[in-house]
């Protein structure tokens, strides 16, 4: 028996095809092969099509196909990882109404802003456990305000992955964990929230259907089955957004666990079993994949847009056919803080854990002689470092203070520079598994078809391939000052 995990990214769709008995990756696979474009018509907006999206999963899953590494028709069930707090608009017929307005778009901050002012910090605090900030409910607002033709034809509005499984199955519907990260969420009645619904005055016929994470999300419709090569009576059994997926991914669903994530965007997700929150908003809260009304179980998120955009830019700028192994053994050959050389990698929309400031990225004490491209390389993998650093520290005053640290061996993590400066500056081990985002959607799809009898299970054969412990961590601590300084000073 089969699983298709499929993970919906801001820079490509990613598939996996796990067999679910052995819990083994038998191909895992990219599209596009180049990193998909963020569309910004204006300083501080980000944008995709989601039928772009939908054409890239389609060919990514028949790349999968193409391997001959398995019988299409042995998949079971589906599961789906997507990038959070994106907005989709749909109308009657299921037809896009306009551009997704992604996680890193800016526009409607001060929406959010106005709202967390009107509805009380401590109301939603305690209720949201954040403030309406820049996400889903806010972007809806502008949308309102700015586009009212558009917000007219709404009929539902949607997460990227509900998005997808209505292109798979037809149907339209949600989760209470994808409602949380676009802060529509009430804990405290653990239901759709009635007070930020009044406050913009949205029509609550714009939610679709809430199902919990694990459940029948639909049946594949069988023009879909025919195009995809799968049998009919495949079904979608999990989505959640990329984050709490991939603390999935890493078996990280206990009280107390902690994994990482350094992609285009870099995320610390700690698991709680109470609803903590941050009287700034500086780090949210949502509802983790096993979280409900009987059991908490939270996702403490904290997220640095900068990060590998800020990485493949540089690699941009340097030209050249250069790959990524590559441009690490380059930067390798600059000494352990760049010579003096520091980054801000702040350059990908306002930045929560800054207080929603729109900072930009900032090379500081460039030296003509002394500084070349090693060194900006190497500078900014140490500066993406110091601002999980310093994003770690915001969670450490929120009471998670984490031993380990549980990352997938990708992206970012698979640079010996990067690791060695993450757990140097923030002074905690990282534990590195193979399972990813695509790979942790698949065994979700697992658990929610019941071919598991539980999470520990659809995780028991997981191994570890390396922990690296910190080192030089006095040396470290004085570059992450000498960085946060500069930070300080920027935002002032």
């Amino acid at each position: 028996m089969l699983l298709l995990g499929i993970d919906l990214g801001t820079s490509s769709i990613k598939v996996s095809i796990v067999d679910a008995y052995r819990q083994k990756l038998i191909v895992s696979v990219n599209y596009p092969e180049t990193e998909a474009e963020i569309l910004s018509p204006e300083a501080g907006w980000a944008e995709q099509d989601p039928e772009v999206w939908w054409a890239n999963t389609v060919r990514c899953i028949q790349k999968a196909h193409a391997s001959n590494l398995y019988n299409p028709k042995e998949i079971k069930a589906i599961g789906i990882a997507y990038q959070m707090h994106g907005l989709v608009l749909v109308d009657r017929s299921q037809q896009v109404l306009r551009n997704a307005i992604i996680w890193c778009d800016s526009r409607a901050v001060a929406i959010g802003d106005k709202a967390f002012d009107d509805l009380g910090h401590k109301e939603c605090l305690t209720t949201l456990l954040n403030s309406p900030g820049n996400f889903t409910a806010s972007k809806l607002a502008w949308v309102k305000s700015n586009e009212p033709d558009i917000y007219e034809k709404i009929d539902k509005i949607l997460l990227p992955g509900d998005f997808l499984t209505m292109k798979l199955t037809g149907e339209l519907n949600t989760t209470s964990s994808a409602l949380s990260e676009g802060v529509f969420w009430d804990f405290s009645t653990n239901a759709l929230s009635d007070n930020v619904m009044s406050y913009f005055s949205f029509s609550g016929s714009f939610i679709p259907a809430i199902n919990p994470v694990f459940s029948n999300h639909g049946r594949l419709h069988a023009s879909i089955a025919a195009q995809l090569g799968l049998a009919s009576d495949v079904v979608v059994t999990y989505k959640a957004g990329d984050q709490p997926n991939n603390a999935l991914s890493l078996n990280v669903l206990k009280s107390g666990e902690v994994a990482a994530t350094a992609g285009t965007s870099g995320v610390i997700y700690g698991v709680s079993n109470e609803l903590v929150f941050d009287k700034q908003s500086r780090i949210n809260t949502f509802a983790h994949v096993n979280h409900s009304s009987e059991n908490v179980s939270t996702g403490v998120l904290l997220c640095i847009n900068g990060t590998g955009i800020q990485n493949s830019w540089v690699k941009k700028m340097v030209g050249g056919n250069f790959g990524y192994d590559e441009l690490n053994s380059i930067a390798s050959t600059a000494p352990l803080g760049s010579g003096g050389l520091r980054i801000l990698p702040f350059g990908n929309g306002a930045e929560r854990m800054l207080n929603n400031r729109l900072v930009n990225a900032h090379i500081h004490q460039i030296d003509f002689n002394r500084h070349g491209i090693a060194e900006v390389l190497r500078a900014t993998q140490e500066g993406i470092a110091f601002s999980f650093r310093y994003g770690l520290d915001i969670m450490r005053e929120n009471g998670l203070n984490p031993s380990v640290i549980r990352a997938g061996n990708a992206n970012l993590f698979l640079s010996p520079i990067f690791i060695s400066s993450f757990v140097g500056a923030t002074h905690t081990p990282v534990e590195l598994y193979n399972n990813d985002g695509s790979v942790g959607a698949a065994l979700g799809a697992g658990i929610g078809a019941d071919i598991y009898h539980s999470s520990g299970e659809a995780f028991s054969k997981m191994q570890m391939i390396r922990e690296i412990e910190p080192q030089q961590v006095d040396l470290y601590e004085e570059l992450y000052q000498d960085w946060k300084s500069l930070l300080i000073k920027q935002l002032n």
